[in-house]
């Protein structure tokens, strides 16, 4: 049974509301670092080793100490809501259902950060989510947890929502910064990083929700035993946003120790595929990260038992491994064409790009065309070539890594499956009907030539 940490009370009826929260520990941790200073907050984020839970995995405590505090400047902290990637749901169903985590951990992270305004920038398709997100605001400022003064210390936080406008690329923490600024959703350059000149050329700090949710139960703990739950560089638990072809979808908390194998099959998880079908394939971060077929998803390059965390997920690199991203787990029977699969995503991030970069703009519509001509049967054999060749001519060519992003499902989809989309340019008047078994897919296909 996995430790739950975020997930622990999910189950109890009225847990939204403050006083129900409350009667569950709720904002104990809160009172507790109220009383620590700023510096041994920190220390407590450092030594927990918790990593950025929005995709990057980037140390949280490292993130933090790299805010500059210039004198007499105003410092920000900003909650990335805008969760866009497709396949993940696990930050709305924190907000949705246990918006007091989030927003005790906004004071906590405020107060160590020294931010007095504190901003949760939240996608706007989850529209009835500000709602719940504002009325929780207003009961914790009711119990003296926000406004003036928090409980007799002297510290000062407000914490503002503001919607956005529905643009993926928002995601991006500079982009979002724009956003909020009330500007056009573009990628910034960098340097100057957000730490040093943020929101309003202030230092500010970015960190996704789960990151900051996650902050309480480190406090009420202490970051050593925080430290204990998961493996090496993998700490704590991890929300996964289980979907597609399994009998039980829905947002998981794992403590990072379990096998993918597990977690796909696990009556405590995702149950299994349904109809008693095989696994083809997953995308285990979002749909950014590299898909990887069952053979190598089942096991890693040196023939152990992949695990759910970062390192395990990443062993070997792009050309057997993935990413545990932003926990967007997607789960493909036998029957499903990773073809038309990678034609949707590509579809998606073309749609998204915010068009500054060159590499971006022209060439996720050129990946979006070519995949749309091979899945309607009019394909090339150079074709498979040639969404190679453009896939690396936008990977770590842009500003942001919205590029990146549109060009790493293609490359994983050519490396591992290409005899697929040789299948739809050699035979495409059966491409749409036979099922692409998983005995066709044994062994990974070779890297194209360079």
């Amino acid at each position: 049974m996995s430790k739950k940490l975020l997930l622990k009370d999910a189950h109890i009826e009225g847990i939204r509301y403050f006083d129900v929260y409350r009667k569950q520990g709720g904002y104990q941790a809160a009172e507790k670092a109220l009383k620590m200073t700023p510096e041994e907050i920190l220390e407590e984020v450092k030594t927990s080793g918790l990593r950025g839970r929005g995709g990057a995995g980037f140390p949280t405590g490292m993130k933090w100490s790299f805010l500059a505090k210039p004198e007499g400047i105003p410092r920000h902290l900003v909650v990335n809501a805008d969760e866009s990637e497709p396949g993940t749901f696990k930050d709305r169903y924190l907000m949705e259902h246990i918006p007091h985590i989030l927003i005790e951990g906004i004071i906590i992270a405020s107060y160590c950060l020294g931010s007095n305004a504190s901003y949760i920038y939240i996608r706007g398709e989850y529209s009835w989510i500000p709602d719940i997100l504002e009325a929780a605001i207003e009961e914790a400022r009711n119990a003296g947890f926000l406004g003036k003064n928090i409980l007799g210390t002297g510290f000062d936080l407000e914490i503002y929502v503001q919607r956005g406008a529905g643009a993926y690329v928002c995601g991006e923490e500079t982009a979002l910064l724009e956003s909020l600024e009330g500007k056009r959703g573009n990628p910034r350059l960098k340097p100057p990083f957000p730490a040093v000149k943020g929101l309003w050329e202030r230092p500010t700090v970015v960190n996704n929700v789960e990151s900051i949710a996650a902050v309480v139960p480190i406090i009420n703990m202490t970051g050593a035993e925080y430290a204990k739950i998961g493996v090496g560089r993998s700490t704590g638990t991890k929300l996964i946003s289980a979907c597609g072809n399994i009998n039980k979808p829905g947002v998981y908390e794992i403590d990072m120790t379990i096998t993918v194998e597990e977690f796909i099959y696990s009556d405590e998880y995702c149950g299994g595929i349904p109809n008693g079908k095989r696994l083809k394939a997953c995308i285990p971060g979002g749909s950014s990260v590299p898909i990887l077929p069952a053979n190598l998803l089942l096991k890693t390059i040196k023939g152990e038992p992949r695990y759910m965390n970062y390192e395990s997920l990443s062993d070997g690199g792009f050309a057997t491994g993935t990413m545990m991203g932003s926990g967007g787990f997607i789960v493909l029977d036998e029957d499903q064409s990773v073809v038309e699969h990678t034609m949707t995503l590509s579809r998606f991030y073309n749609h998204e790009s915010c068009g500054q970069c060159t590499p971006c703009r022209e060439g996720t519509g050129w990946l979006y065309r070519i995949l749309k001509k091979i899945v309607n049967g009019e394909g090339e054999m150079k074709d498979i070539d040639l969404l190679w060749d453009i896939q690396r001519k936008i990977e770590g060519n842009t500003i942001c890594p919205l590029g990146d992003a549109a060009a790493w499902p293609v490359a994983a989809a050519i490396r591992h499956f290409r005899d697929e989309f040789e299948y739809y340019v050699k035979t495409p008047e059966l491409a749409k009907v036979k099922p692409f078994g998983l005995a066709h897919y044994a062994d990974p296909i070779p890297v194209p030539a360079e």
